[in-house]
């Protein structure tokens, strides 16, 4: 079984999370995926970030919604790095990417850029929003897609089907084998977030997840011997 190790926001345990540093570094360190999140600009541009406030992540403060990307490119985004536009990921690394999306304006906004630059085979999308992926779906009938839980139960797996997803990214401090097994068995590959640890690693492995979401390179490396 092929056990993928995914950069979660380019490799933020040790690089500005969710800035091109980030992830041409999670590349370099050989990432099979690279993750990252998306917002809307006020005037719309696809940018890269976690949050739905600058305030964490950059020497700004207030939503990005508030902000057009002029504004918000003049924001240090750590260690001089600046906030970038979905399109300047996709250029930046060759590495599949995970594109996380936080409400149907993000949705419709990534169908047409993952459309104009043939970026299907390429790109998977998450949500912890099921309208989202129900949106992608009416939009890319044919996209790969995630949903996203923290706090769940075994009612996740028909959530997934009812928006077409093939595959659960889950927190795994809540996982059990019972669950892994059961979507496993409905076709649904499972993602485990965040792996920062040898014994999380263990867990995901014991669980036979199919990947694993980590801030540190050391995650991939280590993946590669542990059973």
């Amino acid at each position: 079984m092929t056990f993928l190790t995914i950069g979660h926001r380019g490799v933020m345990g040790v690089e500005p999370e969710n800035t091109l540093r980030s992830f041409v570094r999670a590349e370099h360190e050989g990432m099979d995926v690279i993750e990252l999140d998306l917002h809307l600009s006020k005037d719309g541009a696809l940018v890269v970030m976690h949050d739905a406030d600058v305030g964490r992540t950059t020497d700004g403060k207030g939503p990005i919604s508030d902000f057009t990307l002029a504004e918000l490119r003049g924001l240090d985004a750590g260690e001089g790095e600046r906030i970038p536009v979905f399109e300047e990921v996709v250029d930046a690394v060759e590495a599949p990417l995970q594109a996380e999306i936080k409400d149907t304006a993000a949705a419709r906004a990534l169908a047409q850029v993952l459309t104009r630059r043939d970026l299907l085979d390429r790109v998977d999308i998450l949500s912890f929003h099921d309208e989202a992926l129900a949106e992608i779906r009416t939009l890319l009938p044919t996209a790969r897609t995630a949903l996203v839980a923290s706090r769940y139960g075994l009612d996740v797996i028909d959530r997934a089907h009812a928006v077409g997803a093939g595959m659960l990214v889950l927190n795994i401090r809540r996982l059990t084998l019972e669950l892994v097994e059961k979507a496993h068995a409905d076709d649904l590959k499972v993602i485990g977030w965040t792996v920062n640890t040898p014994d999380h690693l263990k867990l995901a492995r014991g669980l036979r997840l199919d990947g694993a979401t980590t801030d540190f390179p050391e995650i991939r490396r280590a993946a590669r011997f542990t059973a």
